[in-house]
């Protein structure tokens, strides 16, 4: 008996050894966790563009079609004690005239939806340099070539300024368009700022060219009073103000800025009735 629980106490003993000898099972590799996915931000909206002013439309219905003629010349002249001092040269000039012209007409039409017409560059060069004739029908040219500018337009009428000549008071001399006119000598000279322009209106249909606003008594009496006094279409400026050489006249911008204030007082006192109600 003492022997058996000798051999068991032993047996104890060498499997307690063992286990003590056991290494330690190697201890699991930490658990590795997925990467956190950025979240996306959403893009910021976009901030609204200030709204744009509305252009003038170049389709849809067109009461009337306005088409600015005077274009780019501008006159600087010399009239002698003599024929022989007379001096006229036309100027190429980029003065926005004939923009001054459209917003001018715009500015008198009121609720009246009007539309500008483009046309080809020289498209008026045979109307204001024509041919010479001894029949020239200028009515019916201008309502031929209005006709082929406006092409498909479709208004309902056109109104046309164009550039128009009128006589110097007191002489046969011409004026033509817009212009600055030097006359005398020394003390004894002056010198205008001239804007002959003139309206014309049209059929849509025909091209037929309509009559004029008509005439009443009061502009009737008007007209009479001006031809006592300064002609309407000059107005009286300093000497220093004509250029020294005519080719001067386009950098000159007191010059362009006297024709502009002028043009665009004629414009308003001419382009009401052809819009009046």
């Amino acid at each position: 008996m003492f022997r058996i629980a000798v051999s068991l106490i032993a047996l104890l003993s060498l499997l307690s050894a063992a286990v003590a000898q056991t290494p330690p099972a190697p201890a699991a590799p930490p658990a590795q966790t997925a990467p956190v996915k950025p979240v996306a931000k959403k893009p910021a909206k976009p901030k609204a563009s200030p709204a744009k002013p509305a252009e003038q439309t170049a389709a849809g219905p067109c009461s009337v079609g306005v088409i600015a003629a005077t274009q780019d010349p501008f006159v600087v002249e010399t009239i002698g004690l003599t024929v022989f001092g007379n001096e006229y040269t036309e100027v190429q000039v980029s003065w926005g005239l004939d923009d001054l012209v459209f917003a001018r007409v715009r500015a008198v039409a009121g609720t009246t939806q009007i539309r500008r017409i483009a046309y080809a560059k020289g498209a008026f060069d045979a109307y204001y340099h024509p041919k010479p004739s001894l029949f020239r029908n200028e009515r019916e040219e201008l309502s031929n070539l209005i006709r082929q500018i406006a092409g498909n337009a479709g208004c309902e009428r056109y109104v046309v300024v164009t550039r128009s000549e009128g006589m110097l008071p007191g002489t046969n001399q011409p004026l033509r368009g817009l212009g600055i006119l030097h006359r005398g000598v020394g003390p004894i000279s002056y010198s205008f700022l001239y804007a002959y322009v003139g309206v014309t209106v049209l059929d849509g249909q025909t091209f037929e060219i309509k009559k004029g606003p008509a005439v009443t008594l009061e502009g009737v009496m008007k007209h009479m009073a001006d031809g006592f006094g300064l002609d309407e279409h000059l107005r009286k400026v300093d000497d220093s103000l004509y250029p020294v050489t005519a080719s001067d006249a386009a950098n000159n911008t007191a010059l362009r800025d006297n024709i502009r204030d002028f043009l665009t007082e004629r414009l308003d006192k001419i382009m009401p009735p052809y819009f009046a109600p």
